[in-house]
C-alpha cells in the first residue's frame, strides 16, 4: 500500500472535517496519542502515521503532532502510571471493556466530532463506546468474529455448516466418527471469555451484567442454558479436551491441523497457512434465541489530564474521518466503523466476514469487565473438566463478582 499517495490524497477531503471543530488558536501547541501494533509491519505502521502528520500539519501548522506506538503487553500499567505521574498522552487507543475503567479521567468527544461523523457510526459501534449517553471515544476500526468453518472437514464428514446451536450438536456425530472435532474451545483461565463463552451467552438472550450495570446476570437461566450447551460438547468428546485445561502452540491444535468443522474464536488469518484459503467458509455466528458474535471495537479516547484538548480534538477529528480510517483499517486487516464507507474487502475470507458486522456486538462496556471475567473463567473451566455443575459454577461465580462490584 503506498501510504504516502493515500495520505497526499487525503489532505483536501479532510480539511472541512477538521475545520468543522473549531480552532487551536495561533499559538504553537502538542498533541501526544498512544497507539498499539495495528499495523502488524511496524515501518508500515510508523510510515502510515508519519504521512497523517504531514498531512494534518498542511493545515495546522501550529500543532505539533507525535504519535508513539507502545506494544500490547502491559499497555495498561504504562497508561496507569503515566496518568499517575501527569505525564498521560493527549490521546490513547481504548477498547470497550478498557473505557469504563477510564470513564473518570476520559474527556467525552462529542463537541469534537462533526455531527455527521457521529451519525455515520454503525448503531452497534456507537452503543460500544457511550456512557451516560456520551461518546467516550472516537472509534477507528471494527473487528468481527463470526462463525468460520473448514470446508474439507465438513465435505469428508458429508455435513452442512451449522447454523444454530442444534444443528451443531446434530452433525457432532457424523464429524466425530470421522475423526473431527465440530468446534475448539479454549477453557483455560487466561483466555478473553469476549471470542469463547460470551458469545454463547448472548445468543442464549443472555448478557454478562444486569442492565444498570449493579451486578452480575451470567448466573441466569441464559448463562446455564450456554454453559450446559459447551459442557454437552466437552462431555461427548466433540471438541478438543487438551484445550479446556491449557493453551498449546497453535499448530499444535486440531483446529491448525485442519481436524476441526467450525470455529467462533479464530479468524482466517489464524488458520489460512494451515487449511489453505479454498478451506475457509465464512458464515453468521451461531443462533439460539439470538444470532450475534463478539468484534472488537478501538477507538481514540482523550484524557482529561491534556492540556490542549482543543488542539487534540482537531487531530481527533481528522485522523478517526472515513477517509482516515478507511485508509488505516484495510492496512491493518480491519473493518471501518463507518456505514458510509462501504465494502472494504471485495472478495476472499474477508469480505464474507465482513458482511457480518451488524451482527456483532463489543466487550461489556463495565468498570469491573476485566475482574469479573477474571472470576468467571475459572469457574467455566470448572465445569467444563466435571469439578462442579453449570448452575453452582455460575453462581459461585456470580457471589465472588458481585462482590467485585459492590453488591
Amino acid at each position: 500500500m503506498k501510504l504516502r499517495a493515500i495520505a497526499t490524497a487525503l489532505v483536501a477531503a479532510l480539511a472541512a472535517t477538521t475545520a468543522a471543530c473549531g480552532s487551536a488558536g495561533d499559538s504553537e501547541q502538542d498533541v501526544t496519542m498512544w497507539v498499539y501494533p495495528i499495523i502488524p509491519d511496524e515501518a508500515q505502521h510508523r510510515d502510515f502515521w508519519d504521512n497523517q502528520i504531514e498531512a494534518f500539519s498542511k493545515d495546522h501548522p501550529n500543532i505539533n503532532v507525535k504519535v508513539e506506538i507502545y506494544p500490547w503487553a502491559k499497555r495498561e500499567e504504562s497508561l496507569t502510571t503515566a496518568i499517575a505521574g501527569n505525564k498521560a498522552p493527549d490521546l490513547v487507543y481504548l477498547i470497550p471493556d478498557q473505557i469504563p475503567k477510564y470513564a473518570k479521567l476520559v474527556q467525552p468527544v462529542d463537541e469534537y466530532l462533526p455531527e455527521e461523523t457521529k451519525g455515520d457510526y454503525r448503531d452497534n459501534v456507537t452503543e460500544a463506546v457511550t456512557i451516560d449517553g456520551k461518546l467516550m471515544g472516537a472509534p477507528i476500526l471494527m473487528g468481527a468474529n463470526p462463525l468460520m468453518c473448514n470446508k474439507k472437514v465438513l465435505d469428508a464428514a458429508g455435513v452442512e455448516a451449522p447454523e444454530t446451536w442444534d444443528d451443531m450438536l446434530a452433525i457432532a456425530p457424523a464429524l466425530k466418527a470421522k475423526g473431527f472435532d465440530v468446534t475448539n474451545y479454549y477453557a483455560d483461565p487466561s483466555a478473553t471469555l469476549n471470542q469463547s463463552f460470551y458469545p454463547l451467552l448472548w445468543e442464549a438472550g443472555g448478557d454478562v451484567f444486569s442492565e444498570d450495570g449493579t451486578k452480575t446476570a451470567f448466573d441466569g437461566e441464559e448463562g446455564v442454558k450456554a454453559l450446559t450447551f459447551l459442557k454437552e460438547l466437552v462431555d461427548k468428546g466433540y471438541t478438543e479436551k487438551e484445550l479446556i485445561t491449557g493453551i498449546p502452540a497453535f499448530e499444535q491444535t486440531h483446529l491448525a491441523q485442519g481436524k476441526v468443522a467450525c470455529t467462533w474464536q479464530q479468524l482466517p488469518a489464524d488458520v489460512e497457512s494451515f487449511w489453505g484459503a479454498d478451506a475457509i467458509t465464512i458464515h453468521p455466528p451461531l443462533k439460539d434465541k439470538e444470532q450475534v458474535g463478539y468484534g472488537s471495537i478501538g477507538a481514540l479516547s482523550m484524557l482529561k489530564q491534556s492540556d490542549a484538548k482543543d488542539a487534540a480534538g482537531e487531530w481527533l477529528a481528522f485522523v478517526s474521518s472515513p477517509e482516515v480510517t478507511k485508509a488505516y483499517d484495510t492496512a491493518g486487516n480491519y473493518f471501518s466503523p463507518y456505514k458510509s464507507t462501504g465494502a472494504l474487502y471485495t472478495d476472499g475470507p474477508q469480505a464474507e466476514v465482513e458482511k457480518t458486522l451488524d451482527l456483532m456486538v463489543g466487550a461489556p462496556l463495565h468498570d469491573k469487565a476485566r475482574d469479573v471475567m477474571g472470576v468467571l473463567a475459572p469457574e467455566i473451566q470448572a465445569a467444563l473438566i466435571g469439578q462442579k455443575s453449570p448452575e453452582q459454577a455460575l453462581s459461585d461465580a456470580a457471589e465472588a463478582a458481585n462482590s467485585l462490584i459492590g453488591q
